[in-house]
């Protein structure tokens, strides 16, 4: 079957095109698949994902790169017959999003390879960012936001970007960013005065149609340096949400969004303060607590069960601590807490019982997990109606092996 003719390769601004079908056929899962004898649509590849639009009365959801550089045609809806000419059209905000997002990245690695000879290794166009792991030595926010700098003066000087067709000898001798990845003709991407790479993928006619390049985060991953950004549409799409977002913070103080930072860790500061003061409150009052538990109980060795509503596992901690601080105390505490069950099992140390044990079976009763130490152990799960019952468990368990 011959190969299809590419017509993104000469215009990435190529959105309506006629094609004769070549052939149609089913994938396994009943998806209609067509080959035509030349389309507009970019198949997934090179980081890039699909385009998509339509095909006649049909809806194109994906793109594939076949084998014997075949374009296969995923779509829903009636499939045209082998032979016919079919229109199709390409979803233009989509295809601007990626043209953005490509020709992006390329202006980015170029100049991180300008200021650092740090190459890009790979590159993602992701569903909200795009990723590229870099080859940078010493990343520092500085350094990354240098080139991010550099990559938008390219962008605003609107350079003319150019395609052209080189043969393997013509690009022997050529400055390549990169390496080709594959042998024969190639297609090169050219950024006037800065940048020449070889790509299959589409591409702006000018930097300036990119908009502007934004950095949203980097991190070290598997050696390289792995930094999200966005451009064009989706960089004043997050702009938007984060500046809502900061805007939403603000009001909750009154005060500029400039200011919300410092209030915010000035609440975190005085949150922690707080916290440690109510644990400190929380350990005295169950001490109270648990002498108010233990005071009508009879000697000898004394089972506490009790099931509270919406009481954290440090709380059900500290009062199962202070109880086990009296002697001969077995502390079976529940919590239904939102829609988790919480559990803590304790004893004294002159008490019987391994609280383990207990918690390993009263955990399966309630569809979770937990464990710790013969004397204390914590767990939780899904079924909060049967909380109660698993601690009724644990406590017919402890009179028929008390020693357990």
């Amino acid at each position: 079957m011959p190969a299809t003719e590419r017509l993104y390769y000469h215009d990435s601004r190529l959105l309506e095109f006629e094609a004769c079908v070549i052939s149609v056929h089913e994938r396994e899962d009943g998806q209609q698949v067509v080959t035509l004898d030349r389309t507009a649509f970019y198949p997934t590849g090179g980081g890039q994902p699909t385009d998509t639009g339509t095909l006649g009365e049909a809806r194109v959801v994906d793109c594939i790169d076949a084998d014997h550089e075949e374009v296969w045609h995923v779509i829903q809806g009636p499939a045209p017959g082998v032979g016919a000419t079919v229109h199709g059209r390409v979803d233009w905000l989509r295809r601007l999003d990626h043209m953005q997002q490509h020709t992006g990245q390329h202006i980015l690695s170029a100049a991180f390879v300008r200021l650092f000879d740090a190459p890009t290794r790979s590159f993602r166009v992701l569903e909200h960012e795009c990723e590229i792991d870099v080859a940078l030595d010493d990343p520092t926010d500085e350094r990354i936001e240098q080139a991010v700098d550099l990559a938008n003066q390219i962008i605003w000087e609107s350079r003319p970007i150019k395609i052209s067709e080189v043969t393997a000898d013509e690009a022997a001798s050529l400055p390549l960013r990169k390496e080709p990845a594959r042998e024969g003709e190639l297609r090169v991407i050219e950024i006037a005065d800065f940048d020449l790479t070889p790509c299959g993928g589409t591409h702006a006619k000018s930097t300036g149609e990119v908009g502007v390049i934004a950095v949203r985060s980097w991190e070290r991953a598997k050696g390289l340096v792995r930094i999200q950004f966005m451009a064009g549409i989706r960089a004043l799409t997050d702009y938007r949400k984060a500046n809502r977002s900061a805007c939403e913070v603000a009001s909750f103080f009154s005060a500029g969004r400039e200011d919300s930072p410092a209030l915010v860790d000035k609440i975190i500061e005085e949150n922690k303060k707080l916290s440690h003061r109510v644990s400190e409150l929380e350990e005295l009052a169950s001490r109270v607590e648990a002498t108010e538990l233990l005071k009508d109980t009879d000697s000898g060795t004394r089972v506490i069960t009790m099931v509270f509503p919406n009481r954290s596992a440090d709380s059900l901690k500290h009062l199962a601590q202070a109880l086990i601080a009296h002697p001969q105390v077995i502390a079976l505490l529940g919590s239904r807490d939102g829609d988790t069950a919480r559990l803590v099992f304790a004893r004294s140390p002159d008490a019987p019982g391994d609280m383990n044990a207990l918690m390993r079976r009263a955990c399966s009763v309630i569809d979770g997990r937990g464990g710790g130490r013969p004397d204390m152990a914590q767990g939780g799960g899904k079924n909060v109606d049967q909380l109660a019952a698993a601690i009724e468990d644990a406590v017919t368990s402890l009179k028929s092996n008390p020693v357990q």
